[in-house]
């Protein structure tokens, strides 16, 4: 059986017994190699990140890719980079939203002086209904590309949700002195807002399922997702997450929430605009262009 043997060369911090050559069958995959590679450096496989030599481009490890594909021939040179402690995308998600879950409760029932107000109460049930969602579709609806991710992102991660969306907000909405416990609810004001909540949340939550029916429970697969919003937006699911914080936005009275959506808009924004590049990229003339990738009209 023809063999190719990639030179082997480490990129940062050295792996321990990284082998300088290493033989694969042909008809090998790009998982064999970081399988092989794992096992001879002692390391876990979702640590390793192997580049091309001749170009730096990444090599995926993935079942389905042939290394004949690769571009990796016998004495080709490849890069292998220890990325460091990891930690599952679920796990990651789990814990970030978790935050806001406990905070948002917890100092409803202890900032107020009085009785909390109804625009308090209907915040607080609106922010808590939110993240619990988030949380069961971590569970049951979504499906990661990739397992892991750089154990340091929990932690940058975490403290956009516990501290933005969860002290943040919480303090100077349920706060004795705050718009939302002095102010008197407007129906004709925060009944639209909860309607637009509720849309957002369940466009959102449509969003997610065609998404997740794209690629099959242990892969990577991709596709051009089609529905609701997809033939507006690149990202529907962004869209109605903005919605849905709007919404979220008017009942509060706060501008806490105001930065908050504003931060995370943002980030989804730069997002957005990265996937439409991937789909025009993997897709070519399959895939019909998007002129706005998440806000129609704006972005």
């Amino acid at each position: 059986m023809q063999r190719s043997s990639p030179v082997i060369q480490p990129r940062g911090k050295p792996l321990n017994k990284l082998p300088e050559e290493l033989p694969l069958p042909s008809t090998g995959t790009s998982s064999d190699l970081y399988t092989q590679l794992a096992s001879s450096s002692k390391t876990s496989i979702h640590r390793l990140r192997i580049t091309k030599g001749s170009d730096g481009t990444h090599v995926p490890n993935t079942a389905s890719l042939p290394i004949s594909d690769t571009g990796l021939r016998d004495g080709s040179t490849i890069y292998v980079k220890d990325l460091g402690p990891q930690i599952s995308w679920r796990l990651v998600y789990l814990l970030e939203y978790l935050g806001p879950l406990l905070i948002h409760p917890l100092l409803y029932f202890l900032l107020p002086a009085s009785p909390p107000s109804t625009l308090q109460s209907l915040s607080c049930a609106l922010i808590t209904l939110h993240f619990l969602k988030r949380e069961l579709e971590t569970l049951f609806v979504h499906r990661f590309s990739a397992a892991t991710m750089p154990l340091f992102n929990l932690f940058k991660n975490s403290a956009h949700y516990w501290l933005l969306a969860g002290l943040n907000i919480a303090f100077f909405t349920y706060r004795p002195s705050s718009p939302a416990a002095a102010g008197e609810s407007n129906p004709w004001i925060t009944w639209p807002a909860v309607v637009l909540f509720v849309v957002g949340e369940l466009g959102n939550l449509n969003a997610h399922l065609v998404l997740r029916d794209l690629r099959s429970a242990n892969g990577n697969e991709r596709g051009i997702p089609r529905g609701l919003g997809f033939g507006i937006v690149t990202c529907p699911n962004y869209m109605f997450e903005a919605m849905a914080w709007v919404g979220i936005a008017v009942v509060t009275w706060s501008w806490s929430s105001v930065l908050f959506a504003g931060v995370a808009v943002g980030q989804m924004g730069v997002w957005a605009g990265k996937r439409e590049g991937r789909y025009r990229r993997e897709f070519g003339g399959k895939y019909g262009k998007k002129r706005w990738v998440m806000l129609p009209g704006l972005w």
